[in-house]
Formats: structure tokens, C-alpha cells, sequence
């Protein structure tokens, strides 16, 4: 099964800092992109949204509060998880950070290890899908690590989009969701993809799960969810 890592933006103009960081979080398992200013930053989001992203307060062509205040502002990127970074450790800096929308404020130098977890329990918070390890649902058993999913204890074989389909209905469970919010959830919002195609992909991941399949409800007229009842 291709893997499908979660994607981190780093925006930090430094080279040294962002090759640090980069080794850091892939080491961690994540799939990283690097931005040197906020030009490089929007290109990079106008193409793909990224999981999560690491922003420096200070960048070459703009205040990195002010690209903060531009993707809060932007619907399509108002949810985005932000870490501002910054060498500043002034209480009112951090408070301004955090009034410009920021979800979390890490001060240089710091700890890789406290990076890490920091970002994963943002991720958990926010994109429960991607920060946690290992979702369970009745007999259902998703390691998002290892991308493998088992029903019963038997191993069951998914391809990418079904993987990806039953890891983020598994972290919403008896939510509800149509069609269209399942195309901008699982597969982005650049997917051109239609939305019947979605009814094709809860058909196939209905059968690859086997005894399980009864767990993926349809409300008619509105979407799909994950439930035991």
C-alpha cells in the first residue's frame, strides 16, 4: 500500500533552521516541504494543503504574523494547524501570536522531542485522523503508522483512497458526512473527483472489510458515517 504521510510546511527562512527541522520531523515519520518566505509559503498551499504548518515570526518579505492573519482570513485555510516559531519569549509576543489566530507558540532554541509532541498533540486536537497512532472501532483495528488494518484480528487489505476513507470515518466516529465534505476531508480540496465517485469508494472499502462492512452507515440524503449501532 503506497504510504501516506502526514505533510508538514515549514516556513522558516533560515537554512540551517529549516534543515534541522526538516531531519527532525522526518525522522518522526513526516513527510516535510520547505518555504524560505511567505511567497514560497502561498505557492506551496495554493497547489496542496499541507497537514500542518511551522511558521517563523520573522520572514524575508513579510511579518510572519501577517501570513498568519492572511491564511486565518482565507476559508479554505482558516482550520490549518499553526506553530508559530520564534526567538522572541516576550509573554506579549506570545499573546499576540496566539490573538493572530496561531494554535501554538514555540520559542527558539528548542527541544526537538517537545516540537514533535507538540505537533502531534495539535494534530490530535484538531486532525484526529492524522496524530494519533492507532484507531480502533468495535473489531476494526487501524495502525496509521504502519498503514495496516485488521477486522477481527484478520489482516485486511485496503488500497489508498479506502485507507485513507476508513482512517478519517474511524477518527469521526457516528459523524455525519456528505459526500462533498468527504471529498475535501479524504482526499483535498484540489481533487478533481466527483462526488458520486465516493459512493464507488464506500462500496469498495464496504467489501474489503468483510464482517465489518455493516459499520459504514448511509443516511440517505445526507452522507455516509462509522457506527456500531
Amino acid at each position: 500500500m503506497p504510504k501516506d504521510k502526514t505533510t508538514i510546511l515549514i516556513v522558516e527562512d533560515e537554512p540551517s533552521i529549516s534543515e534541522l527541522l526538516r531531519f527532525m520531523l522526518q525522522d518522526a515519520n513526516y513527510a516535510v516541504v520547505l518555504a524560505y518566505d511567505s511567497k514560497q509559503a502561498l505557492a506551496h498551499i495554493g497547489k496542496e494543503l499541507p497537514d500542518a504548518v511551522l511558521l517563523d515570526w520573522m520572514l524575508p518579505d513579510m511579518p510572519g504574523l501577517s501570513l498568519l492573519s492572511q491564511l486565518r482570513n482565507d476559508s479554505r485555510t482558516a482550520a490549518l494547524p499553526i506553530i508559530m516559531l520564534t526567538a522572541r519569549g516576550m509573554e506579549e509576543d506570545k499573546v499576540k501570536g496566539l490573538d493572530h489566530g496561531a494554535d501554538d507558540y514555540v520559542t527558539k532554541p528548542f527541544s526537538p522531542k517537545e516540537l514533535v509532541a507538540r505537533i502531534q498533540a495539535l494534530l490530535r486536537r484538531k486532525t484526529p485522523e492524522r496524530g494519533r497512532k492507532l484507531l480502533v472501532h468495535g473489531n476494526i483495528r487501524i495502525d496509521t503508522e504502519r498503514f495496516e488494518v485488521t477486522v477481527a484480528d484478520a489482516p485486511v487489505t485496503l488500497d489508498q483512497s479506502e485507507f485513507k476513507l476508513l482512517r478519517f470515518l474511524a477518527a469521526h466516529p457516528d459523524r455525519i458526512f456528505s459526500r462533498a465534505q468527504l471529498l475535501d476531508k479524504v482526499w483535498g480540496d484540489h481533487a478533481f473527483i466527483e462526488e458520486r465517485t465516493v459512493d464507488v469508494h464506500i462500496m469498495r472499502l464496504r467489501k474489503s472489510l468483510g464482517a465489518a462492512a455493516d459499520s459504514i452507515k448511509t443516511v440517505r440524503g445526507i452522507g455516509y458515517k462509522l457506527s456500531e449501532g
